[in-house]
């Protein structure tokens, strides 16, 4: 008999999108504070494909004097050792409930329910020595007739590096240590849990043990749960071959906050883990996905706080616009961390930008293309459409050069000097073959033997030589004026490209998502005679 596991049932088939509270309230959520976020989650962003409301860290912890991210001591564990909710800050888990009723109402709203955890045990049930549940018997874990306890299956000298007096590992290999992660996550399950968040065993923590035995009891569940793990200091595409096909979202970078240099710094990682095929490859029991971290846009909180949301994102609206952009080229996922209680009009205008949303579930072959060369392009280039104005944008001085009819949708092969100067093909004759090897520049005019065209490989055709331009890979940062290009295939033959400056430019580029139908200005490095390729030869559809 065939048995097929219908798409609902597929973990994580697209780059999950949702609210995280962390960037909005670090650890000291609420449960009327999130499930107000959830309630406009589901009326703002649900419809836009935003399912999951996840509780980040610490939701176990007291908030009182004393208690801080790395305290000790003000946990709220169970007799069996394991954390559960304040019941100071989450009322509706007293009586043993957990997250029963939070995660009731989240689905009642539509959404699926989701929270943090922590590496292994906490020092706190270390502390107290408490038994191991035994799932099976509902008593206490005993083997080879020993009872045993936390204190057997903490590792003390691999705790969790950032919160030292927190979490540490539990070996694996003593059939009490599975024994507790097995309760753990069984607990998960009975609480409807949706969608875990795994802390410290990745990057520079990496505890493959753990991370191949909680997938395995996950595999096992009658609930499906999303397997996502954070964060991902040092993570290499070597590494992430490893855990990839036992989650289905891990995080490749550490944590995202709202300055530039932390955005700036995810287009070396998302090249890199795009060119190793890492975007969408096998999952648990369903697909993985490179996770960029969550989207610090909006009224947001500070790093390692006790306080609540208190000011608004410090990215320039040209930074939120580009760190959106390629989060959504890079196809990871989408998660929005500021308070929706404050969702101003133009956050909200990037986080349902139809356009990226598109690129972000369906695109493929997405790809950082080049490293291109400018030199005074200045804000805008010329004859394009901003995807997030309306707004015609017009010719400035020489920063570049536009056409409209029969050029419309073809570009300039532009000298790198930036003297005004493109590619020219000859006006007058074709090209010999001795003359197509070297390039030869001419002032920029509108002549069909200097307009070129992209095609669906990703070369640029000049239709009245017959040559195309192939563009050649610089390393990233390569010049003080880089500008880094994404391209990616959409439904339909659409193609999409992605230009930004690759740091903070006096004067910022404008994001330019689209599909590829109007003017642009490149750098070729050497030319050839065309081949056709079509659109499945690029894994387009």
């Amino acid at each position: 008999m065939l048995c097929f596991r219908v798409l609902s049932e597929i973990h994580a088939s697209l780059p999950p999108r949702g609210w995280n509270s962390y960037d909005s309230f670090c650890w000291t959520v609420s449960e009327d504070e999130f499930l107000q976020n959830a309630q406009l989650l589901s009326q703002k962003l649900h419809a836009h494909g935003y399912e999951y409301a996840v509780v980040d860290y610490l939701w176990y912890r007291k908030l009182v004097p004393g208690a801080y991210v790395d305290s000790l001591g003000y946990d709220v564990i169970d007799e069996w050792g394991r954390v559960i909710p304040d019941p100071g800050r989450w009322p509706s888990s007293k009586g043993g409930k957990g997250f029963t009723e939070v995660a009731k109402k989240v689905h009642d709203m539509g959404l699926k329910f989701g929270f943090h955890i922590m590496r292994g045990i906490s020092t706190q049930a270390v502390n107290a020595n408490t038994p191991i549940l035994d799932i099976t018997t509902g008593k206490a874990y005993v083997e080879s007739g020993k009872v045993w306890h936390a204190k057997d299956i903490g590792i003390k000298e691999r705790a969790c590096a950032w919160m030292t007096n927190g979490f540490m590992s539990v070996d694996t290999s003593l059939g009490a240590g599975r024994a507790f992660l097995r309760s753990l996550h069984h607990q998960y399950a009975e609480w409807n849990v949706d969608f875990v968040k795994h802390d410290c065993v990745f990057g520079d923590d990496l505890d493959l043990n753990e991370i191949k035995t909680v997938s395995e009891i996950l595999k096992g569940l009658d609930r499906p749960i999303v397997y996502s793990l954070s964060p991902g200091t040092s993570v290499t595409p070597a590494m992430a071959k490893q855990v990839a096909p036992l989650v289905n979202m891990y995080r490749v970078t550490g944590d995202d906050w709202d300055n530039w240099g932390d955005v700036a710094a995810h287009f070396d990682v998302s090249r890199d883990f795009a060119a190793a095929s890492m975007v969408g490859s096998q999952g648990l029991l369903g697909s993985s996905w490179p996770d960029l971290d969550m989207l610090p846009l909006g009224w947001l909180t500070d790093p390692g706080s006790n306080e609540g949301p208190h000011r608004m994102s410090r990215l320039s609206l040209d930074e939120q616009k580009t760190q959106m952009t390629l989060w959504s080229m890079a196809r990871s996922p989408l998660m929005f961390g500021g308070d929706m209680r404050k969702l101003d009009d133009a956050t909200y205008g990037l986080l349902t930008n139809p356009i990226l949303l598109e690129i972000n579930s369906f695109s493929s072959n997405n790809k950082e293309a080049i490293s291109l060369y400018y030199k005074h392009i200045g804000p805008t280039i010329l004859g394009a459409r901003s995807e997030f104005s309306n707004e015609k944008l017009k010719r400035r001085g020489d920063e570049g050069v536009a056409y409209s009819g029969k050029y419309e949708g073809k570009f300039h092969l532009r000298a790198r000097n930036g003297d005004g100067f493109c590619f020219d093909t000859s006006s007058k004759r074709r090209l010999t073959s001795k003359e197509r090897k070297r390039a030869s520049f001419s002032p920029c005019r509108p002549d069909t033997n200097q307009m070129w065209e992209l095609s669906e490989n990703g070369t640029l055709v000049n239709g009245y030589s017959g040559l195309c331009a192939s563009i050649k890979a610089t390393k990233a940062n390569a010049s003080p004026g880089g500008i880094r290009s994404w391209i990616a295939a959409g439904k339909k033959g659409k193609r999409f490209c992605f230009l930004v400056g690759a740091r903070p430019l006096k004067r910022p580029l404008r994001l330019l998502v689209r599909g590829l139908n109007e003017p642009r200005v490149w750098s070729a490095s050497y030319f050839a005679k065309c081949k056709e390729h079509t659109a499945d030869q690029l894994g387009g559809h």
